[in-house]
């Protein structure tokens, strides 16, 4: 896939015993860390999404660690080498990934298990209730190159 410009993809690691698992997310001394804003767990009920949505000066970390998601983005940077391009990933306990949002790249979600999402997003800014940085499109009429809807093949 080519990935929008600034966008990184980790593979998470799934370490089972006779206990349980462990799966590391994100470490201060990775590459991938930028800085801590802080960290917050959101759910997402089957067939529900949540988009869109972009970011001026804040970097998301997302991570599924519970059902499954569909997590699209979409480069509306002018100027960007990777302008117009949609990503759209697979992300939860069937395919463990951390994906780095960039600022200013529109992107959302929609589970797509039976069972509700628990997504865990790692940002570099808390949020600022007074001036939130969050700009919102509709999710499904805009003009983001992206349908929900499922594609049998």
């Amino acid at each position: 896939m080519n990935l929008i410009d600034g966008v990184k993809v980790k593979k998470l690691k799934v370490i089972p015993d006779d206990r349980g698992r462990l799966m590391e997310i994100m470490r201060a001394d990775e590459e991938l860390y930028e800085k801590f804003g802080q960290v917050y767990l959101t759910t997402t009920l089957p067939g529900v999404v949540k988009a869109w949505h972009c970011h001026h000066l804040q970097t998301d970390n997302i991570c599924c660690v519970a059902g499954m998601i569909r997590l699209a983005l979409y480069d509306e940077r002018r100027g960007s080498p990777t302008f117009g391009l949609v990503n759209d990933f697979y992300l939860g306990v069937h395919r463990p990934r951390l994906v780095q949002v960039p600022p200013d790249i529109y992107h959302g979600w929609k589970c797509v298990s039976p069972e509700e999402a628990l997504i865990i997003n790692t940002v570099t800014r808390p949020y600022d209730p007074e001036t939130p940085d969050e700009y919102r499109l509709p999710a499904h009429e805009s003009h983001i190159p992206f349908s929900w809807e499922r594609v049998d093949r």
